[in-house]
């Protein structure tokens, strides 16, 4: 579904080319969740906006469904480190701002977007405004607000990574429940290894600066994963070591 191929980044910076990825290759099937996770500047922020058509390559091509990718489409939806809600509309209201930028009758996505939010568990918070909510109940409804639209492919870029260690193991647990009931193509950049394992179908490893590929790693664990006691325990501890030793490679 998402094709990279030989896919490079220089930027022009005062004190001359900053390449920030080279000779990328990827495919991403149509479905999966695809984790990117490298050391901080190896290009993961980098590699997301390329797919989302916010960057163009400086060499290589990006296709989504056989299609170039060369502007934002309305089938990809982008959410980022912070939640970005505004402050004087509701919880509601936040969530349908995408119906209403694209035109569509806010009657028929109402129903939905409430759906959604009671699936992450806000029902009951519909009619508050953003101050009211905690940092991980603001990224709840940023997440609500991406699907909304019903994307093909949904790109995250750390969106957890501002929250405390137990709310973002939560919200990595709701995540990885609306991957499976509503399937989207996914595509997750984060710093921490247990989110990537917790979540992802493939693991896509980045060397440091200019970003590689250093590897795919395969993540062949039933779901619902946890880091819990479960049957799978010992298989999510094997992954999480495994990217712990990639990561520390020069």
């Amino acid at each position: 579904m998402i094709k990279l191929d030989r896919v490079s980044r220089t930027f022009q910076t005062r004190t001359g080319d900053l390449e920030a990825l080279r000779d990328i290759d990827l495919h991403i099937d149509e479905h999966q969740f695809v984790a990117v996770i490298g050391r901080s500047g190896c290009g993961k922020s980098t590699l997301l906006r390329l797919i989302a058509g916010l960057l163009t390559p400086t060499d290589g091509t990006i296709t989504i469904g056989g299609t170039p990718v060369l502007q934002p489409r309305r089938d990809v939806a982008l959410m980022h480190q912070r939640p970005a809600l505004l402050p004087w509309r509701k919880v509601l209201g936040n969530v349908m701002l995408p119906v209403e930028i694209l035109g569509w009758r806010r009657a028929a996505h109402r129903a939905r977007a409430a759906e959604l939010l009671d699936s992450v568990g806000l029902a009951g918070f519909h009619d508050r405004h953003p101050h009211e909510l905690s940092g991980g109940m603001q990224q709840r409804v940023a997440l609500c607000r991406a699907l909304i639209q019903q994307p093909r492919i949904l790109l995250m870029d750390e969106p957890f990574s501002a929250l405390d260690a137990l709310t973002r193991e939560e919200l990595a647990t709701q995540l990885q429940a609306v991957h499976m009931a509503q399937s989207v193509t996914t595509v997750f950049v984060t710093h921490s290894i247990q989110e990537a394992v917790l979540l992802a179908d493939r693991v896509l490893v980045l060397s440091p600066r200019p970003g590689r590929v250093r590897q795919v790693l395969e993540v062949d664990i039933p779901r619902p994963r946890s880091f819990g006691h479960n049957a799978h325990l010992a298989d999510v501890a094997r992954c999480v070591a495994e990217l712990h030793d990639l990561l520390l490679r020069d």
